[in-house]
């Protein structure tokens, strides 16, 4: 680490800003509501149930291990194209059950929009009324920033973190506009159209201090302009695109089979989803944003360049269809054609009916915590030791960030270990099972 430096305490409040207040968002408020009433564990929270090992080979609980923040001091707000509270969007979009609804209808029907950054150019299949409009893109940075702080100052908050939530947007290549600061507030000010919202709000977080997980494969944060900017500015940023159903299953599977020598001639993926998302990524050019984060999985841990009598001419699919009658419940389908022993061909079939929302939830509040304790760690810029909860991780520099789940957990060991190394805090060990 450069940074070396105490880590800051984790006292007063802290601001949870969500731009996209839609599916994910909401079960969030809901899942954190649950779980300060008693009705729920933090199931799939590494943060609030995980333990660290330690380099002596016994463990500590990651929250006596660094000084997270409480979720009693946490307080939501975020922006959205719809008008409706939380609770109006968590009933339209149908994840919760009735009985979960009403036992948090009070903490979501706080959560109430601001007006968002949208551009239909960039997100095609939805629209909504509640949308900022200004002369220039300059000026709707400045009105994200106003918001920034008019919400800390009204809630009382000490510190503020930002995760993306929001539709993935149409695939985009990096241009000039995106190659420097100077170049991006240029055109922020001549409303260049090869910047996104997702790039505006990126840009505003980062001018306020406020660190930003990127949850959508959106190009926003890892244009050069804002990472630049990230480390002049000192502020913590990560992406991209939470990683949580069919793509957590490749990368618990692929080093399983990468482990044993085991040969890999295909692997056809396909999704069927109905919510939000699925409707957004009904339009190709945000399916070819999402396609390009989910195909980046396979090669990378399979390593053909090594094996190439293994993995070097695997032929990888991946699909994802739009399907209303599912909603929130994604289907992740994946036909894996597998060979061994002199040649001969195995096949492997999986069936992941899981929960989109569900599994992103527990995610993002992750995200939410660490990176506030990078912030307050003085880790600026990329972190990538957060790649473990991302399909396409950061590359910070030259250094690309491994896609093996289990290489991203020991990079998150590592640097939680180091993290607490520099903490006041001291945490009780527990010892490991034997």
């Amino acid at each position: 680490m450069k940074n070396v430096v105490e880590v800051q305490p984790n006292d007063g409040k802290l601001a949870i800003l969500i731009p996209g207040l839609g599916a994910v968002a909401t079960t969030l408020i809901a899942g954190v509501d649950a779980i300060l009433a008693g009705r729920n564990a933090p199931v799939g929270s590494y943060a609030e149930m995980g333990h660290l090992p330690t380099a002596d080979g016994e463990r500590v609980r990651v929250k006596e291990a660094v000084p997270l923040a409480s979720l009693e001091d946490v307080v939501f707000g975020g922006w959205d194209i719809y008008e409706g509270n939380a609770y109006q969007a968590a009933r339209r979009a149908k994840v919760l059950s009735n009985e979960d609804l009403s036992a948090c209808q009070e903490a979501l029907e706080r959560v109430k929009p601001m007006p968002a950054v949208f551009d239909h150019e960039y997100v095609k299949n939805i629209d909504g009324p509640n949308v900022k409009s200004a002369k220039s893109k300059w000026d709707l940075a400045e009105s994200i920033v106003a918001d920034i702080k008019g919400f800390m100052d009204a809630n009382g908050c000490d510190r503020a973190v930002g995760v993306w939530c929001a539709s993935t947007e149409r695939y985009i290549e990096p241009g000039p506009v995106h190659q420097t600061v100077s170049a991006f507030e240029n055109g922020l000010k001549e409303n260049h159209p090869d910047i996104s919202p997702a790039m505006i709000y990126a840009y505003a977080f980062v001018k306020s201090g406020v660190p930003l997980a990127n949850g959508a494969p959106n190009l926003a944060l890892d244009i050069p302009a804002i990472v630049e900017f990230a480390k002049r500015e000192g502020v913590a940023i990560a992406g991209k695109d939470f990683k949580t159903g069919q793509t957590l299953m490749k990368t618990m599977i692929s080093p399983g089979l990468a482990a044993r020598m085991i040969g890999v001639e295909g692997w056809y993926s396909t999704n069927i989803l109905g919510n939000t998302d699925g409707a957004v990524l009904d339009d190709p050019g945000s399916f070819k944003t999402k396609e390009v984060s989910k195909l980046s999985v396979i090669e990378s841990i399979l390593e053909p360049e090594l094996y190439p009598e293994l993995y070097g001419n695997i032929t990888h699919r991946v699909r994802i269809d739009y399907y209303p009658p599912r909603g929130d419940n994604k289907e992740g389908w994946d036909n894996i054609d597998i060979f061994g022993w002199m040649n001969y061909p195995m096949q492997i079939k999986i069936n992941f009916l899981c929960r989109d929302s569900i599994l992103a939830a527990p995610v993002a509040l992750d995200l939410a915590l660490f990176m506030d304790l990078a912030q307050r760690a003085g880790m600026s810029g990329v972190q990538d030791w957060l790649s473990f909860y991302f399909k396409s991780p950061q590359r910070n520099g030259d250094v690309m960030p491994p896609h093996d789940l289990f290489k991203q957990q020991e990079d998150l060991f590592v640097t939680l270990r180091e993290i607490s190394s520099r903490s006041s805090v001291k945490a009780p060990k527990i010892a490991s099972a034997s």
